[in-house]
């Protein structure tokens, strides 16, 4: 099995393309051992213990060092490891079904809401994916779009210059009810 591995933006994180679909089109973000519990993958990957984030994408896996911990080229081959191995084993990628956020938007705001989704979905998360990360719609309120940056977005050194100088001009130069972006976590 050959895994193609990318950089990122994010020094720490580093991408690792399997060559096939990892996720059924969704996602999945682990950023301690403890979240990681739902997937057997991310659970190898956490037990490497230099990882201190795990983030599935339809076709790549991102996975973020501690800080302080080992250089990416001691850690690659254990990572490489762990994935061929969960890869050629069959091994399914949750033990259980992924529970979706709840959003809780005002229904007025639903042609809004839709506008700034649509505008994630085409122009925004592609670009982000091809950086190894996602970001997730969590919520409009008052003007302010809430979003989860995850993956190597999520502790991303330039994350605050992409949410604000790019995301918040698109959005707002295409949804002028947008005043604000802000990051929130999981």
């Amino acid at each position: 099995m050959f895994i193609e591995t990318e950089r990122t933006p994010n020094p720490a994180t580093l991408m690792f393309r399997p060559g096939r679909q990892v996720t059924d089109g969704g996602s999945a973000d682990f950023s301690t051992p403890e979240a990681a519990e739902a997937s057997p993958l991310a659970q190898a990957l956490f037990s490497l213990g230099d990882v201190s984030g795990v983030y599935f994408g339809e076709d790549f896996i991102s996975v973020t060092k501690a800080e302080g911990s080992a250089d990416w080229a001691d850690m690659k081959p254990q990572v490489l490891g762990v994935l061929v191995d969960h890869f050629s084993s069959g091994a399914p990628l949750f033990v259980q079904e992924q529970a979706a956020a709840v959003i809780d938007d005002d229904p007025a705001d639903a042609e809004i809401t839709q506008q700034i989704q649509m505008l994630l979905e085409t122009r925004i998360r592609p670009q982000v994916a091809a950086d190894g990360g996602d970001i997730v719609y969590r919520g409009f309120k008052a003007g302010t779009v809430f979003l989860e940056m995850q993956g190597a977005c999520a502790g991303c050194p330039s994350r605050t210059y992409t949410l604000k100088m790019g995301i918040e001009s698109l959005l707002k130069y295409y949804v002028p009810e947008v005043t604000e972006v802000r990051a929130v976590e999981a």
